[in-house]
């Protein structure tokens, strides 16, 4: 598999959507984080991360996109916090954040595959949220990727989308529950569809990919890279702004997961 073909392309589309979510934002954030101590984090995931311990903790938060979760983790105690992600413009952005809020972290612009080597054993805790994982082309090397980056002892903590929701087209609202794909689909999502998932404003997109994943192809994963599964908790709410017309609708089936790991 060419890895490289599919996350250029995926750089460059999420490059022209952020100018769209920056609009969409008018600067939210960087009014937010003028108040001390601020997190954009929900009481579940928070309440997640207090459970596994996150202050003083060192902290790489993978597809940090805009940074406000990375800073929402220093502002919760946690240590070093570092966000990594492959959008120039993400990375411009959550840098002029930090320094707005005058909150300590840092930022690295890299495809997830091509992360320093001088960062593996560098994390206690990997955090990953909504809407990363489904534009990895290899879920295994990814995860081999996240073993090497942590210490000995390390957790990774997953918050996304449920996979089942995978089987619904979120531009097909009018008949909520009408299944347009296969739970078990195995190639891409090729699509030229508008990523500004704040405002809904429509454009043509340079050509991106989105991979399909279920429940036991990332838990295998981990097992499979020496990860012991700690928790996992699904939940009926949704946290990708794409699919919150199935929670209104009574959807009664998963919508997001917590999923936390430890590197053996």
């Amino acid at each position: 598999m060419d890895l490289k073909k599919y996350t250029e392309a995926n750089r460059i589309a999420w490059n022209e959507a952020m100018p769209y979510h920056q609009k969409a934002k008018d600067g939210k954030f960087f009014k937010a984080f003028q108040t001390p101590g601020y997190s954009c984090l929900d009481e579940i995931v928070t309440e997640k991360l207090r459970e596994i311990g996150l202050v003083g903790k060192d902290v790489a938060h993978l597809g940090c996109n805009d940074g406000r979760e990375t800073l929402s983790l220093k502002n919760l105690g946690a240590g070093k916090c570092i966000g990594f992600d492959i959008s120039d413009i993400a990375i411009e952005e959550a840098r002029r954040l930090a320094d707005t809020a005058r909150v300590p972290c840092g930022f690295v612009r890299s495809d997830i595959y091509e992360i320093p080597q001088i960062y593996n054993n560098s994390f206690d805790l990997i955090f990953i949220t909504i809407g990363f994982l489904p534009w990895l082309p290899d879920l295994n090397r990814f995860f081999k990727i996240v073993h090497q980056l942590l210490r000995k002892g390390g957790t990774l903590l997953i918050y996304d989308s449920h996979p089942f929701l995978n089987m619904f087209d979120p531009h097909k609202q009018e008949k909520p529950f009408t299944m347009t794909d296969s739970y078990f689909r195995k190639e891409p999502w090729v699509e030229n569809q508008s990523l500004d998932y704040y405002s809904n404003t429509p454009y043509e997109a340079s050509t991106h990919y989105d991979f399909p994943f279920t429940l036991s192809d990332i838990l295998n994963g981990l097992i499979s890279n020496h990860f012991e599964i700690i928790r996992f908790n699904e939940y009926d709410h949704d946290i990708s702004l794409c699919y919150e017309y199935l929670q209104k609708a009574g959807s009664m089936m998963p919508l997001s997961y917590i999923l936390i790991a430890g590197k053996k």
